[in-house]
């Protein structure tokens, strides 16, 4: 049977099939030399030579290219990963290893690593490596512009050198150099990572042998650094759109809390207004304030005195110097001010200080309720501001009745009686009588003093005579003590001295009357004591209350005098009471005494010391011996 003319000889088929063999199993190059040399061995003619020879170069064109298309294919396959990494992933430090792992693998070197500039420490830093094995290496920080990588940023073009140590077209550093041989690294390839024409980083392919870098693998490792560029960019368009949200979470926030503040506070207004609009007194504020805030509220007057609400931490329920302080200082301040524990906010009429709140059990406030809380100080001085003008207006009216009584308590004391139960005054009441003096030109200033002392409680008031005359039910306070009071408060009130005389207590028109004529006798004595500006009834005067007092308690008196040697004398069965008497009958003498007593000297001594241990250190002075020789005298004619 003839050949074909493109058939090959008999004898090259299986050198041919040898070599399809080969491409077909992806052999190295160097096998398919030996398929020649096998041929040669094994004596082939030159045509069958030929032939075998023209087949290898034919084989080895069909395998590299073969080696070539699986090369790239294996890069668009990367290239491919890559994309789908930057895709699905929201970690931007995943997508960035994954794209230097595939750059070494890629590449087929022995490490890949990536650096980005560090913009406040004005250098360049490791951002990822993948490996590497020097620590040295992986923290090392470039200045800008040193070494490869300082090239390619300031050039944005890649660079490659087969041997770094030696290539002489980067500055070397100390730094650098130290880190690459810690490293070992020889050859080095970086390409920039580019956006909108700015680098933003640098992507590094390095081996530890010296190594030329093709074409094919700069333009590859370019491809990957564009997508680390990418994943930059959409890492910081991610970052900034978290920030955008969060910034727009919070504003959202503010303004729901806000609008719920507003909307607290009308119906704080409302609820507030409404008890006004109702006639509500200042408790009913206190207790509404008290269920808006959470905490317990109470209302005080100017300096301090509670007129609503339990009394203060310290328990007194009388005047507050702290919280006419803090009512002050809110004043100033024109708002609410924390005080220890509590928080306080003046209640104001134009510049009048009227009083003000007191809330405790509320470590803070908020804006909200701040605004809540000062409000209702707000409706709290137009409450106290209406009923001092409803108390000014019944004081008056009171006052006429007072004046009444004074002037002409026989005439009629059953219409003065009935007259002050439609008043709201019951004369038949055991009340205090308080007669307080000022200098003439101050007088006008003590009246309206002594309205807002009256403030708040069911005392009246009213000018009579050089004086003014305040009428207080009997709440078991003592009238020295009383009276004391009054002139401290009405001094303050008045900004001058004021001096007070107490009578009574005292109940019905006569007495009550009665009682007024001692509180004037109190002050007469207090002033020709020297004593102006203080309080005192006639049971604090001594034995001139004795003297100045309607009742002429001689009992008392005597009491308060001898009392203590009385009862000494009683238990001990001394002597004490006639010692002292025959002391003061002999002029002070102590001889002239033991002789009156029949007593050694000494002994009268002993006595006058224990008289001076229970009366105290004062008892021979002139006003207390004067004292004590009178209670002495009443003692010898009670006894009589």
């Amino acid at each position: 049977m003839a050949r074909t003319m493109n058939e090959p000889p008999e004898s090259a088929a299986p050198a041919l099939r040898r070599l399809i063999d080969l491409l077909a199993s992806g052999a190295a190059t160097e096998d398919f030399a030996e398929v020649l040399s096998e041929a040669r061995r094994q004596g082939a003619s030159a045509a069958v030579l030929a032939e075998i020879d023209a087949a290898a170069w034919q084989a080895l064109r069909v395998h590299r290219t073969l080696r070539q298309h699986r090369r790239r294919e294996a890069e668009l396959t990367a290239l491919f990963d890559t994309a789908g990494d930057l895709a699905a992933s929201r970690d931007l430090d995943a997508v960035l290893q994954a794209i230097v792992r595939r750059a070494r693998m890629l590449l087929g070197t022995h490490t890949a690593y990536l650096t980005l500039p560090d913009e406040e420490a004005g250098d360049t830093y490791m951002r990822v490596t993948d490996g590497s094995v020097s620590q040295l290496f992986q923290t090392l920080r470039l200045s800008l512009g040193d070494g490869l990588g300082g090239l390619v940023a300031q050039t944005a073009r890649p660079y490659a050198t087969p041997d770094y140590r030696t290539d002489e077209r980067f500055h070397h550093t100390g730094t650098i150099d130290a880190g690459v041989l810690d490293e070992g690294l020889v050859a080095i390839i970086g390409v920039p990572l580019l956006l909108g024409g700015r680098v933003i980083g640098v992507l590094f392919a390095a081996d530890r042998s010296p190594r030329a870098f093709s074409p094919d693998e700069v333009a590859l490792l370019c491809t990957l650094a564009a997508h680390a560029a990418v994943a930059l960019d959409t890492a910081k368009a991610l970052a900034d759109t978290r920030a955008a949200l969060t910034d727009l979470a919070a504003a959202n926030h503010v303004i729901q809390a806000h609008a719920a503040a507003v909307q607290r506070a009308e119906q704080a207004h409302d609820r507030l207004t409404d008890l006004v609009l109702r006639g509500a007194e200042a408790a009913d504020v206190a207790a509404e304030v008290a269920t808006l805030l959470g905490g317990e509220v109470a209302v005080h007057d100017s300096d301090g005195h509670p007129l609503t609400g339990r009394p203060g931490p310290d328990g007194a329920a009388g005047p507050s110097r702290h919280l006419a302080d803090a009512f002050a200082a809110s004043r100033t301040e024109g708002r609410a001010v924390r005080r220890g524990e509590d928080w306080v906010c003046a209640a104001l009429a134009g510049h009048d200080l009227l009083g003000g709140l007191v809330l405790r059990g509320r470590a803070d406030l908020d804006d909200a309720d701040r605004r809540i809380f000062e409000r209702a100080s707000v409706v709290t001085a137009l409450l106290l501001l209406l009923r001092r003008s409803v108390a000014e207006t019944e004081n008056r009216v009171r006052g006429e009745l007072l004046a009444d009584l004074l002037t002409a308590p026989d005439r009629d004391p059953a219409g003065l009686t009935a007259c002050g139960s439609r008043l709201g005054v019951d004369l038949g009441r055991r009340h205090l009588v308080l007669v307080a003096e000022a200098d003439p030109a101050d007088r006008s200033r003590l009246a309206g003093a002594a309205a807002r002392h009256l403030f708040g409680t069911r005392g009246i008031s009213a000018e009579h005579g050089e004086a003014v005359v305040l009428l207080l039910p009997d709440d078991g306070t003592a009238p020295d003590r009383a009276a004391a009071a009054a002139a401290e408060r009405l001094a303050r009130l008045a900004g001058c001295p004021v001096t007070v005389g107490a009578g009574g207590p005292a109940a019905g028109p006569a007495a009550l009357a009665a009682a007024h004529g001692e509180g004037v006798r109190c002050v007469r004595a207090l002033r020709v004591l020297g004593r102006e500006g203080c309080g005192a009834s006639a049971a604090g005067l001594g034995f001139l209350g004795v003297l100045l007092g309607d009742g002429h308690d001689v009992a008392g008196f005597v009491g308060a005098a001898l009392g203590p040697l009385v009862s000494y004398d009683a238990r001990r069965g001394t002597e004490l009471v006639r010692t002292l008497r025959a002391y003061f009958d002999c002029g002070g003498s102590l001889t002239r005494a033991k002789d009156e007593l029949h007593v050694h000297v000494n002994t009268v001594v002993q006595r006058l010391d224990r008289i001076e241990v229970l009366l105290g250190r004062d008892w021979n002075s002139p006003e207390r011996a004067l004292e004590l020789q009178l209670a002495l005298r009443l003692q010898l004619l009670a006894g009589a």
